[in-house]
């Protein structure tokens, strides 16, 4: 006997007018048609993200929650990061919308740094943050995360929830199983993340992760520390520089942040 696939509109009370592209890919086989299709959609995606931060030098991806406001001390934080990051030369990444995103962004504007988000299309509409010197916004959540690791040498994870969470793990993952160089990881809020930071002990204890795994990432609530940590392990240990490379070409319609 061969099972059916299951027609998920049966256990969806509260439906909407139109399913998003992943809903629908997420559903199972379609037409050879519409798979193409799909993955033509993705392709120039990643195309547009290629060509809008082909030009930004080295990165660092903040992340962090979109619902902390300015007065949170969170935010104040994530805002000293941003800038501290953009004083030693990086460019200051983020996921583009509001809260922590936006208080790193803020931050490297406040030293005249560089700024950009990669910002996600979501039912309820996620705007881009005002203190983005460049950005572009996304459809699908894989291809957001592709970008958001690929032009940094390190990565700054502040308290948030799942997508926070989401994007830490496959950061950290791909450095643990070295499908990515062993680029710096900080965690801060510490207090945020103590009840993480004990699962991780726990983890050790089972042995789903050794003890090397948890020196993948440093754990501080010290702006001064984690810019250290991060000056040691990508600045000096890779040799940056902040001379760029490769210069955009108008006729492909890219173009550079303006210093």
């Amino acid at each position: 006997m061969q099972l059916a696939a299951l027609n998920y509109d049966n256990y969806m009370p509260n439906k909407t007018p139109k399913k998003s592209a992943e809903q629908l890919f997420l559903e199972g086989p379609r037409s050879r048609w519409q798979e193409l299709v799909f993955t033509l959609k993705v392709f120039i995606e990643f195309v547009k993200g290629f060509r809008k931060f082909h030009f930004l030098g080295p990165c660092v991806t903040v992340f962090g929650s979109a619902r902390f406001t300015e007065n949170h001390a969170y935010y104040e934080m994530t805002r000293k990061v941003g800038n501290a990051l953009a004083q030693v030369g990086f460019t200051v990444m983020t996921g583009g919308g509001p809260g922590l995103m936006e208080a790193a962004n803020r931050g490297a504007k406040d030293a005249h740094g560089k700024s950009v988000g990669c910002n996600i299309t979501l039912p309820t509409e996620q705007h881009a943050n005002p203190y983005l010197d460049q950005w572009v916004t996304i459809e699908y959540f894989f291809v957001r995360k592709v970008l958001l690791s690929k032009y940094s040498y390190a990565f700054v994870v502040m308290p948030g929830g799942f997508g926070t969470l989401d994007e830490f793990f496959e950061a950290i993952t791909l450095i643990q199983t070295h499908k990515a160089r062993n680029f710096p990881v900080v965690i801060m809020g510490k207090e945020y993340h103590k009840n993480l930071m004990a699962h991780f002990d726990l983890m050790e204890r089972e042995q789903t992760i050794s003890a090397a795994d948890k020196q993948l990432f440093l754990f501080t609530d010290n702006v001064e520390e984690a810019i250290r940590h991060i000056e040691v392990n990508a600045i000096q240990k890779y040799n940056l520089r902040t001379k760029r490379t490769y210069f955009p070409f108008r006729v492909f319609g890219e173009s550079g942040i303006k210093n």
